[in-house]
């Protein structure tokens, strides 16, 4: 198939041609997870209608489902799964857009177990990560270059999310602000006839399936432009609030060397938030949708606050006290071992401050303010945000409510939230996650390009080493046979000592009065040496600070070899030349 692939197509119709498959398999993907995710929600939800006391089963159903995941997966999978979209920018990252086959179905299984059962996130991580792996993985059948399998990870990951909300456009610009590194005509025609395929796919085994209930037909008020700014500075400091609690509670609970103790009181801890606030349970959409539709009452309905609903202020405080548990419960359902993603949070979070942002004004006497308006435009703010990426949030919202007349609203608070954000955090929720495993995601080319780069093929072995306890007559023999002007001297353990320059030697190397002088006198210690683990954004910088051509690389003190200044230019750009577009 691959000979004949490169014997009858170009490269710009190989990948349109594959977009065909990738988009149907990614919208399939997102289709099944969403069908098996809902089907055990509803089956609960319909045994709460014929039990009045089943809310009690809501402090330990999220359990249960986390506890199946991780069975799931130490039993039957037997490899990490992963939260789904930091996966994927590792992969283009540091492993050539090389993804494990496995992560095709895995969170397909995982993802539902948690989400169904009341874990408090998202299933449009872990379906874009599908979509993702599933190009990933025809990328890799093929043998395709790291260009080509990025451009299918993008393909993959905007078709899925594009299913998922059946929203083709959101599903291309995620895809460009989340994972594209260059992006061209070559690629975005690809993308967009996935998220085509996607689309038809959803269309077909879901039909014109609606999350939110709501169609926003009035125009932009401009005399509430104030308002939207005011909005747009509190959804930047809840995305900030999010994150932060977000990586505190994941921090703290890694101290726990032990995963099932992280599993009780995480997954306790999660239960007792949602027995006391059930819309917290699973992604949430019937709470968004009824604060899309301004029916505060329906959020409290059947709770042990519904005797309080005829109180607007303590309805509001409610309202507060569900956005700053929303935070705690999506980060102890990953906390407990769940799996699932931060778009959903992040979609919640924003429906909810915008109904509350309202509500506050309107009762306040200053304003007179559209509910529904100020909840959509609030979604869009957060996850601009959160993931950093303005466009998806905007055209989201404007695609999947026909909010194309809240354009203006939705640029002014997406643009301040992320403004906001960054005050506090220079990365994404997503590559904030990587960077503190040491991997450092951006959209400087150079930066990424770096990023992706390794030293393990700069090292060059061809120098001849010397002993500490030789002499100068050893080394003028070594010297002799040697082409490299470096000699590094090495012990017997293979600890580097020291090493010495031609130029050093070359006025005294004649003279055999001096041969019997020992190699640890002559040697030289450098100022510069590089470790194993250092990043090369770190090699780079001391290449420019020392002026040197070559340094020595050292594992804990063991030598390994020389990196030259050349082998970095070099690998530099065969990596530009390989991801980037034509």
């Amino acid at each position: 198939m691959n000979e004949w692939r490169l014997a009858k197509l170009s490269d710009r119709q190989s990948m349109m041609l594959l977009a065909i498959p990738t988009g149907f398999l990614a919208g399939l993907a997102a289709v099944i997870i969403k069908f098996l995710t809902h089907s055990i929600r509803d089956f609960f939800f319909y045994l709460r209608t014929l039990e009045t006391h089943f809310d009690l089963m809501f402090f330990v159903l999220p359990a249960i489902g986390i506890l199946l995941t991780i069975i799931v997966i130490r039993y039957v999978i037997r490899r990490e799964v992963g939260h789904g979209i930091p996966g994927l920018l590792y992969a283009l990252s540091r492993n050539k857009g090389i993804v494990k086959p496995y992560t095709t179905f895995a969170s397909i299984i995982t993802s539902a177990l948690t989400v169904g059962f009341g874990g408090s996130v998202g299933l449009e991580g872990p379906s874009v990560s599908t979509g993702g792996s599933i190009g990933s993985v025809i990328g890799q059948f093929l043998k395709l270059n790291q260009k080509q399998i990025n451009v299918l990870i993008g393909m993959g990951g905007a078709s899925a999310l594009a299913a998922i909300f059946q929203a083709p456009i959101t599903g291309v610009i995620f895809a460009m602000e989340v994972f594209m590194i260059d992006i061209s005509m070559t690629a975005l025609v690809p993308i967009l006839i996935s998220a085509f395929c996607a689309i038809l796919t959803s269309y077909y085994f879901l039909g014109k399936a609606v999350e939110y209930e709501i169609i926003i037909a009035e125009s932009f008020i401009p005399a509430n432009s104030l308002y939207y700014v005011g909005l747009g500075l509190v959804v930047g400091l809840v995305s900030a609030y999010f994150m932060r609690v977000y990586f505190s509670v994941g921090k703290q609970f890694s101290k726990f060397q032990n995963p099932w103790v992280r599993f009780i009181i995480a997954g306790f801890g999660l239960g007792a938030l949602i027995f006391v606030f059930p819309s917290l349970y699973g992604e949430g959409y019937e709470t968004i949708n009824a604060a899309l539709n301004g029916k505060s009452e329906y959020i409290l309905f059947n709770t042990i606050f519904e005797p309080f609903s005829d109180n607007i202020w303590l309805v509001i405080l409610i309202f507060v006290a569900i956005i700053l548990c929303k935070a705690f419960a999506t980060s102890l359902t990953f906390a407990a071992g769940g799996v699932g993603g931060t778009f959903a949070p992040a979609l919640f979070l924003g429906a909810m401050t915008g109904l509350v942002y309202a509500l506050v004004i309107n009762n306040l006497g200053i304003g007179n303010l559209d509910v529904s308006k100020f909840a959509l435009v609030g979604m869009s703010g957060v996850i601009a945000g959160m993931l950093h990426a303005p466009l998806t949030g905007i055209f989201l919202i404007a695609e999947i409510t026909n909010g194309y007349s809240l354009m203006v609203p939705l640029m002014i608070v997406s643009a301040l939230s992320l403004a906001v954000n960054r005050m506090f955090f220079k990365e994404s929720i997503y590559t904030r996650s990587i960077a503190e495993k040491g991997v450092k995601v951006s959209f400087n080319k150079n930066e990424t390009i770096l990023s992706m780069m390794t030293s393990d093929n700069l090292i060059e072995t061809n120098f001849t080493t010397v002993r500490p306890n030789q002499t100068l007559g050893d080394l003028v023999k070594v010297i002799a046979s040697s082409s490299r002007n470096i000699f590094p001297v090495v012990d017997e353990k293979g600890d580097f000592k020291g090493h010495i320059l031609f130029d050093d030697v070359r006025s005294f190397m004649f003279d055999t009065s001096l041969y019997g002088t020992s190699v640890e006198k002559i040697m030289v210690y450098p100022d510069y040496i590089i470790n194993y683990d250092e990043t090369i954004e770190s090699i780079v910088q001391k290449f420019e600070e020392s002026h040197k051509y070559n340094i020595v690389i050292v594992d804990h003190g063991k030598y390994l070899g020389y990196i030259s200044r050349a082998n970095v230019f070099t690998a530099y750009q065969a990596t530009l030349k390989e991801i980037s577009a034509e």
